[in-house]
């Protein structure tokens, strides 16, 4: 039911697959409360793009569960958290970058991610395959570009659970 928190499902092999939380207003807004809004983890290993990601998509009514600078930290956000979308950067601090990131992501949250980044050539993409990529957005980009993709990526989504 819209606005109302749906908990966690099992997928196939018993692993929790996070439920979308659909807004009052398509995908948030500036009125609806923490309880209804679009849960989104932000995977970006530079602190001030970050911070900026996480500002413009709280304003444009999303809920922002935590910035993750390595694969290491989003594990735990999204184990903790269970967005519904992770904004994935592929450079990120530690070992690990963001394919393996998401493809861990997806593999045990069924997570989708939304790639923001340089670095998107075949290779990578092709990489990234198995975690289902919602979609790919290259920087440098505008925020208002940001906000509208992870809106798409959002109803993509929900339009596949239905």
């Amino acid at each position: 039911m819209p606005g109302t928190a749906q908990p966690a499902e099992r997928g196939s092999a018993g692993q929790f697959r996070p439920q979308l939380v659909l807004a009052r207003e398509p995908f948030g807004g500036k009125g609806t409360d923490k309880a209804t809004r679009a849960r989104v983890l932000i995977v970006e290993d530079e602190y001030l793009v970050a911070l900026q990601m996480e500002t413009e998509l709280t304003n444009a009514g999303f809920e922002i569960v935590g910035i993750a600078s390595s694969a290491d930290e989003a594990s735990a956000l999204a184990a903790a958290h269970l967005p519904a979308l992770a904004i994935m950067d592929i450079r990120l601090r530690g070992p690990r970058d963001g394919v393996e990131a998401a493809l861990e992501l997806f593999a045990k949250h069924g997570i989708r991610s939304l790639f923001v980044t340089a670095h998107y050539d075949p290779d990578t993409r092709r990489r990234a395959q198995p975690a289902e990529p919602i979609g790919w957005l290259p920087k440098p980009y505008s925020m208002p570009l940001l906000i509208a993709q992870v809106r798409a990526a959002l109803a993509k989504i929900r339009d596949d659970e239905a």
